[in-house]
């Protein structure tokens, strides 16, 4: 079975890889854990092994007969529930879950803001993606991106372990990271129109990365009022999207009516 390079498949082969994300994810006997991709069924081995009631959800119809087969035992048992379908067009299951993963890391930022900003989120994520990725997620050098801030608003992400590129089959050409998001919740929106909002807002913000925020900001709301908000609440007017912090944009978008 080749990995197919249209649905980004890179297998994970390496088991301390492995054992570092089934770790990360916390499970425990008996928790669901939705998995994204289980390709030939590597990380679901561990989940399984560290007892997860498992979710595989794969879009790959010709891997579902080698899963079906790998894991007959599982799914007659109903540990192992095997999907075939596309993750993003997948309704999450309701009540507590988890979701961990290797994720086709062409889609990891449209698996992340469905799944995160879904009626029923994940309480955590652990997912394997490109370790430039992994480092933007968590802003590690304090400069935040609209992919940071889109995960920063829902729950705490970190970095966890790095998997080098020679962990899967094909091996991909960069390196990798396995990044975890705690917390998550949607505390930080009183409703569905603010949670838009937010959304409105840090677009318009990040739109043009060598203009001011202010002058960004524009777009979404009148320029008298911008320097009010900035001068009430202390923001330098000649500061870039990247340098602003989510309680401060939260701020911002609390004067959306």
């Amino acid at each position: 079975m080749k990995p197919k390079k249209s649905l980004g498949q890179n297998f994970l082969t390496s088991i301390p890889a492995r054992n570092a994300i089934v770790n990360a994810g916390e499970v425990k006997n008996g928790e669901i854990v939705l998995e994204i991709g289980p390709g030939k069924g590597m990380l679901t081995s561990g989940l399984l092994t560290a007892g997860a009631c498992v979710i595989a959800l794969e879009k790959d119809r010709e891997l579902i007969p080698l899963l079906e087969e790998k894991f007959s035992a599982e799914i007659k048992s109903k540990t192992l529930t095997l999907i075939e379908g596309d993750a993003l067009t997948y309704t999450p299951p309701k009540g507590v879950y988890k979701l961990i993963a290797n994720i086709p890391y062409y889609i990891t930022g449209a698996i992340l803001s469905k799944y995160l900003g879904a009626d029923s989120p994940p309480t955590r994520m652990v997912v394997l993606v490109q370790k430039e990725v992994a480092s933007r997620v968590v802003a590690r050098d304090g400069k935040h991106s609209l992919l940071s801030l889109s995960v920063h608003v829902y729950g705490t992400p970190k970095i966890v372990y790095r998997v080098s590129k020679g962990s899967f089959n094909p091996i991909p050409k960069v390196d990798s990271a396995v990044l975890s998001i705690s917390d998550i919740s949607h505390k930080n929106f009183k409703n569905k129109t603010q949670e838009e909002n937010f959304f409105k807002v840090i677009h318009a913000g990040f739109a043009h990365k060598r203009k001011f925020l202010i002058r960004n900001l524009e777009t979404v709301l009148k320029k008298e009022e911008l320097e009010k908000i900035f001068e009430e609440n202390n923001i330098p007017k000649n500061i870039r999207s990247e340098d602003l912090d989510l309680n401060t944009w939260l701020i911002i978008t609390s004067y959306f009516k």
